[in-house]
């Protein structure tokens, strides 16, 4: 977890979740794939005080499709990892970003005629 605090702050100390080098290179690599394949067109990212979420849009003026979820209050339980749908279902939450990605990397195969 990346915890990213303002260094000239001089009141209390207030925390961000971050995602790290590694974890944004699995997610923008998938969401390139999305991009060349016409899915996806615009992202974006949050750094909230409990969580970090990135974002997937069809187009820029809508609801995001997808949310890529980052919480590490939920490390312990169900996972730090969840995609969530437009809807607010989530479709996928675990302790690993790559299985957690699966469920969005399964709209890239479609069948051939």
């Amino acid at each position: 977890m990346n915890v990213q605090t303002p260094p000239y702050s001089s009141g209390p100390i207030t925390e961000t979740v971050m995602f790290d080098r590694t974890e944004l290179s699995l997610i923008l690599t998938l969401y390139g794939r999305m991009v060349a394949a016409g899915e996806w067109r615009d992202y974006g990212i949050s750094a909230l005080k409990e969580q970090a979420v990135f974002s997937v849009f069809r187009r820029a003026a809508e609801q995001p499709l997808y949310r890529i979820e980052k919480t590490p209050r939920l490390r312990a339980k169900q996972g730090l990892y969840a995609v969530v749908a437009m809807d607010g279902r989530v479709l996928k939450r675990g302790h690993d970003l790559k299985s957690v990605l699966l469920v969005l990397e399964r709209k890239l195969i479609r069948a051939v005629e």
